[in-house]
């Protein structure tokens, strides 16, 4: 095992939240080090067409929007570990450890943007036809099927409120729920059965989704849960809602969780219960989870560690640490 020096801040995770703390923390002179993962570049890195980015009027690719993001990290000297981090040991107001593999890194602070990952269904044709037709984000996507035949599978409050957004683009949606009954709170419910063009098919599930020779989605075959028949339809999209889950794995036991796994945050602010300890992005946000939501939270996980690198002195452990690194 071989342990580095002592850091100021480590950032752990590489999409929209990560790569802006990194901006951030470097141009504060804090040089950060940010271990942004095997995969770097979260979501984005599956998604073609961004059209609501502000500052890109005619849309940018999502890989390139997010090399964009990390190339100007690395422009103000952000440290890059392209690697996925194994272990993290937090403590509160001490040093942070994060282990890539058998390398050890130690930190005054760190930043949690591990983000968080849409439910997927596990059906054939839903991962090859990602961005072709089959799509986990109603609001990024929704308007790109003007006029279509879509449908949204959930039965939640995601679900109803893709349902809702998209229906204002295409011509007929339909909510497909594995159960009669559904989890939506009766408000979300009621919602989206009032809107004309929105109906609901249950009990059913997709079985596979199936491409036209445009390579794009073109059907989907549908099975009864309760009887196993099957039956196809034409839909031009489908939006899969069935929740997401927080990349929280590595910091579950050490800092307070919601029952559904994100990081707790003292908002407004992204300090965690443990000082020293920030967490940013989609990793706390189960709400907007929007690429300039996490940046714009990226920015204060970098702030806050800033103030409190600021503020708060030295433990005595850092400083032996830092004494020791530096020998």
């Amino acid at each position: 095992m071989s342990e580095q020096k002592l850091e100021n801040v480590i950032i752990v995770g590489g999409a929209c939240a990560g790569y802006t703390a990194a901006v951030y923390a470097s141009r504060a002179d804090l040089d950060p080090l940010l271990i942004e993962g095997f995969q770097w570049g979260g979501q984005l890195q599956n998604t073609t067409d961004v059209e609501n980015y502000p500052g890109f009027p005619e849309g940018i690719m999502g890989p390139e929007l997010m090399a964009q993001f990390r190339a100007q990290a690395e422009r103000f000297g952000t440290r890059l570990i392209t690697d996925d981090a194994t272990r993290i040991e937090l403590t509160d107001g001490g040093i942070q450890r994060v282990w890539v593999g058998d390398d050890s890194y130690r930190s005054k602070s760190v930043i949690l943007a591990m983000g968080a990952q849409p439910k997927q269904l596990g059906v054939p044709g839903e991962t090859e036809l990602a961005g072709a037709g089959v799509s986990t984000c109603g609001v990024c996507d929704g308007a790109f099927f003007k006029g279509e035949k879509v449908i949204v599978v959930g039965g939640g409050d995601s679900a109803m409120e893709d349902a809702i957004f998209v229906a204002k683009f295409a011509e007929e949606l339909t909510i497909v729920h594995r159960r009669d009954e559904f989890r939506a709170s009766a408000i979300m419910l009621e919602r989206a059965e009032q809107v004309p063009n929105i109906e609901m098919k249950t009990p059913f599930a997709p079985k596979e989704f199936i491409k036209g020779e445009s390579g794009r989605l073109e059907r989907v075959r549908l099975v009864n849960t309760e009887t196993g028949e099957t039956e196809e339809t034409e839909v031009g999209g489908a939006f899969i809602a069935i929740g997401h889950t927080p990349g929280s794995q590595l910091v579950e036991g050490q800092v307070a969780l919601h029952d559904n796994g994100y990081v707790k945050v003292d908002e407004p602010s992204t300090r965690t219960n443990l000082g020293g300890v920030f967490a940013v992005g989609d990793l706390v946000d189960h709400t907007y989870r929007q690429a300039i939501t996490a940046a714009g939270s990226g920015c204060r996980g970098a702030l806050d560690a800033e103030w409190y690198l600021r503020d708060t002195p030295p433990t005595e452990e850092q400083v032996e640490t830092g004494a020791a690194a530096e020998a």
